[in-house]
């Protein structure tokens, strides 16, 4: 399902949001979709709207636009929709090609976005290849190595695009005007490319051809005589291509003439501007090692990256069923209901709420962190929806002094600050995992609280067979040990409907 300009538009990592996506039990439905985008930070609601009404939607909402999930933007009389690409249509457009579904959302600015590229990296590569060219280089040599670094680019968009990255730069050069790159002719000639050589397709060994020649350049012109050779032979790949286009496919790809084109450029530089052409077993010893390399490199990176395609495939599958909330819910009822009298030491969030979450922990346990973190992530996503109490294990007779004034400190904290105070103290106690810190931190002096709430709360835990930790109940119901603790994101929106639960 092509999202590309959706995905961009919220400054979501598409990686991310594709795998959470597929993985959903209900993919693809809108409910999917929903959940999705919540679990990567964007609030939203959906509802069925009838289009008279849709005058009053903020300016900003997604729709189903021709079958696709959309950003519409509303601008005067003009709606610009976002999905696999951007266009421009006004309301009588709009409501016939949407559903009636609509989603309102929001961003939230607390949760980072950034996505990694390896672009940059690529493109500072290129400009340094192209400031040596143009420096050091005749005209015409520059002007090839140019032609290379494009022949580069481009192979490297359709080696990716095998890999289920849609691109922009392939979508526009073969002229998407349908939206949808899975039926382009390019796409088409590119995917149902019948070539194997030790595996590799035609579109791999343009990848191959044009780092080869780009490396090869920036010894011109020693290494003239090798490239001539080498642009002499791609008229066979000219001629292959071309003739699965126009006999088998009877279909041209613009992308795949583009590269001829430049085939074709470089083939005449090299017969007619190419002047230093003599034979040298060294230079060509080097070229055929590095065409090695490369063959060897592409072979393997296909190998790696199919194989990690098929493992996201395969855990995508089995995360539908691990995330199905049937399933997760049986896991969680099957486990004795925990009744505790002291539901008050220590909580925080909205104590009205229909969800109450506690975690069994010790500030000197090391995987007490990580849980704590869950809790707080949850409470600033869910400040209305959700109550946490941290229930510390703690009996006076077996703890150290420091241990003491640790709780000591917490208390004095909770009691006399607010609740963000106390739950940033914890979070500063767990990054410093210092005593003394933590006790500036506080601003406290040589104040000790009465802890026999604490103690008492203890002795529940206790009573409870709850020693181990960390534990998270909801609502009395300890979390499945076949889950992930960070399994619970999933779920919350679900828990927070469900009557036996509540």
């Amino acid at each position: 399902m092509p999202l590309d300009k959706l995905i961009n538009y919220l400054k979501l990592d598409k990686q991310e949001f594709m795998f959470q996506f597929n993985s959903h039990p209900n993919y693809p439905s809108a409910l999917a979709f929903s959940d999705t985008l919540n679990f990567m930070g964007v609030r939203n609601d959906a509802y069925e709207l009838d289009k008279e009404y849709w005058d009053e939607l903020p300016e900003e909402f997604i729709a189903i636009v021709d079958s696709n999930f959309s950003l519409v933007k509303k601008s005067g009389n003009q709606y610009s929709i976002y999905s696999d690409k951007a266009k421009t249509v006004n309301k009588d457009e709009l409501h016939q090609q949407s559903t009636d579904f609509v989603l309102l959302f929001e961003k939230d600015p607390a949760i980072n976005k950034s996505v990694t590229s390896y672009k940059p990296f690529l493109y500072a590569i290129f400009a340094v290849i192209a400031l040596y060219s143009v420096l050091t280089l005749s005209w015409y040599e520059a002007l090839f190595n140019l032609l290379s670094l494009s022949g580069v680019y481009i192979s490297l968009e359709i080696f990716s695009q095998k890999f289920g990255n849609t691109s922009a730069v392939i979508g526009s050069i073969c002229g998407d005007t349908a939206g949808n790159q899975a039926v382009n002719a390019c796409n088409k000639i590119i995917t149902q490319d019948k070539t194997s050589i030790w595996g590799l397709k035609f579109s791999d060994f343009s990848l191959i051809y044009f780092i080869g020649i780009a490396v090869l350049g920036l010894f011109l012109p020693a290494t003239s005589f090798v490239l001539k050779g080498f642009t002499v032979a791609s008229l066979l790949a000219i001629g292959y291509s071309l003739y699965i286009q126009g006999f088998i496919e009877k279909t041209f790809c613009r992308v795949c003439l583009l590269i001829i084109s430049v085939l074709t450029v470089q083939l005449i530089i090299s017969i007619f501007l190419f002047e230093n052409m003599y034979f040298d077993v060294k230079t060509a010893l080097l070229s055929i090692t590095l065409w090695a390399i490369l063959i060897f490199s592409v072979i393997y990176l296909n190998t790696t990256l199919e194989e990690k395609e098929n493992l996201q495939k395969s855990n995508a599958k089995n995360l539908r069923f691990k995330r199905n909330y049937d399933v997760f819910k049986r896991e969680l009822l099957e486990n004795e209901k925990v009744q505790f009298t002291d539901n008050e030491t220590f909580l925080v969030g909205n104590k009205n709420a229909k969800i109450h979450l506690s975690i069994i922990s010790n500030p000197y346990c090391g995987f007490c962190k990580d849980a704590h973190k869950i809790m707080e992530n949850l409470l600033r996503k869910y400040p209305d929806d959700i109550s946490v109490q941290l229930r510390f294990n703690y009996t006076p007779d077996k703890q150290n002094e420091k241990f003491t004034h640790l709780i000591s400190d917490f208390m004095y904290t909770y009691k006399n600050k607010t609740s963000e105070d106390f739950l940033n103290l914890v979070e500063y106690w767990f990054e410093t995992k210092d005593e003394d810190k933590t006790r500036l931190k506080a601003g406290i002096t040589s104040t000790q609280e009465d802890l026999s709430p604490l103690i008492s709360l203890s002795a529940e835990n206790k009573n409870a067979g709850l020693n181990f930790t960390p534990i998270i109940l909801i609502n009395g119901y300890q979390f499945p040990d076949k889950y992930d603790r960070e399994d619970i994101y999933y779920f919350i929106d679900e828990l927070t409907e469900d009557d036996d639960i509540v």
